[in-house]
């Protein structure tokens, strides 16, 4: 997780870029308040949900655990606290290992949580 001190839009568009520094692209992307309130008139602050995908890593996992594909892509969270301040969070790909109970994919989820923290670092430098 990562606070920055950024309002949200600027913040979003740096972590895609901060994503893609890490060799990850973003195969999804989910706004969450844009949805929310076309199906059920609800409004919150803003949060987008980015499915960040780093293809080598994604092949190596399926390698590992044919099955993985119900954890993939890396989800990473955008979201407003306030009008100065957005939190970035990323699920913490040892997730992985720990559902499946498959030691092989170790090795691509300390990969993946390496890039994935260094991406969120970034965020504040």
């Amino acid at each position: 997780m990562q606070t920055v001190t950024q309002a949200f839009a600027p913040t979003l568009e740096a972590t895609r870029a901060a994503l893609a520094d890490q060799g990850f692209g973003v195969l999804t992307e989910i706004d969450l308040a844009a949805t929310l309130k076309a199906k059920i008139d609800v409004d919150i602050a803003p949060q987008v949900i980015l499915g960040a995908c780093r293809p080598p890593l994604a092949h190596a996992a399926l390698s590992a655990e044919p099955s993985i594909g119900l954890l993939l892509p890396c989800n990473v969270v955008v979201r407003a606290v306030d009008d100065d301040t957005t939190l970035v969070e990323a699920m913490d790909p040892q997730v992985m290992v720990t559902l499946t109970d498959n030691a092989e994919l170790g090795g691509v989820a300390d990969d993946a949580r390496e890039r994935l923290a260094a991406a969120l670092a970034s965020l504040t430098d």
